[in-house]
């Protein structure tokens, strides 16, 4: 990092503790070169969360680029494939019948666990084990699907192990796909439209500046990720300097899950500051109507 890198990330940390955040952060940032413009403890292991649907998008459309996966063909949801948490699907009947399309679309802009079990079933622990390490990510794991009753759960499970990652694998795996060394054009194409539809922009573009009519100025394809007291957000900011960015955090103490959690606000506020910095954001746009809350 520079000397002025080094200056805005000593600020992003003091705000964090002039907040009183309690937690402990994993951040990098980087340009869409790969330059390291910003890093903290991003080699540091977290709870993954809903960011390893993060790789599991880009593993399934490999599949579906190599004709193993047909994004056309529908999935029918059984009784027993509903889990609780977040998204829609364990709200709605059994037997209802998606594309593999949308159960990839549904598993990132709601975050939703049912998708995400189907594609975890249809790709296999073990295959996307194998995959993370083929491509260097070796602080992501997967240890099995999500939100399953005791009894379903495998043997890592009942020992307690969760799926984790890194920051600096969540943006060297960003830097692939918009480098084009994992996916074709329409492909890569596909992962970052369905991640720019997120509907959960609590930390990355939370504070993003707004327009007069609301929207916000800069595109971003995102994934967050929640558990009591981990809070995480990845993806791609298209301010004018497009940034990849992968802020996680442990050790957080509001338990809400609500879009004013306190944690939350206070990543969100700390992080805006260096990512407009960094970004190249206007002086003039980076107070320009405080970005709206990423609840839908």
């Amino acid at each position: 990092m520079t000397g002025g890198a080094g200056e805005r990330l000593a600020a992003f940390r003091a705000h964090l503790t002039a907040s009183g955040f309690p937690g402990v952060v994993g951040l990098r940032v980087t340009d869409l070169n790969g330059t390291e413009l910003a890093a903290w403890n991003a080699d540091r292991v977290f709870p993954a969360a809903s960011t390893i649907k993060v790789p599991l998008l880009i593993l399934a459309l490999q599949e579906a680029q190599a004709g193993r996966l047909d994004l056309t063909a529908r999935v029918t949801m059984q009784a027993v494939d509903r889990v609780p948490g977040a998204g829609v699907l364990h709200e709605l009947g059994a037997g209802l019948a998606l594309t593999w399309q949308d159960v990839l679309t549904l598993m990132i802009i709601v975050s939703d666990n049912t998708a995400t079990n189907l594609v975890i079933g249809r790709l296999g622990v073990d295959a996307v084990n194998t995959w993370l390490t083929a491509q260097g990510l070796d602080g992501t794991r997967l240890v099995g699907k999500l939100q399953l009753p005791p009894e379903q759960r495998n043997e890592a499970q009942r020992r307690g192990e969760r799926n984790s990652t890194t920051a600096q694998d969540q943006t060297d795996l960003l830097r692939a796909l918009l480098a084009g060394t994992l996916l074709d054009a329409a492909h890569a194409a596909l992962a970052l439209d369905i991640m720019g539809r997120q509907q959960y922009r609590d930390l990355i573009a939370r504070r993003m500046p707004c327009g007069p009519d609301g929207e916000r100025l800069y595109r971003s394809a995102t994934k967050s990720g929640e558990l009591l007291g981990v809070h995480h957000d990845v993806g791609v900011l298209f301010t004018p300097r497009p940034l990849l960015v992968a802020l996680l955090s442990a050790g957080g103490r509001d338990a809400r899950e609500h879009p004013e959690n306190q944690d939350v606000a206070t990543l969100a506020g700390a992080l805006w500051p260096l990512l407009a910095e960094m970004g190249e954001v206007p002086v003039s746009e980076r107070g320009h109507l405080t970005g709206r809350s990423g609840a839908p």
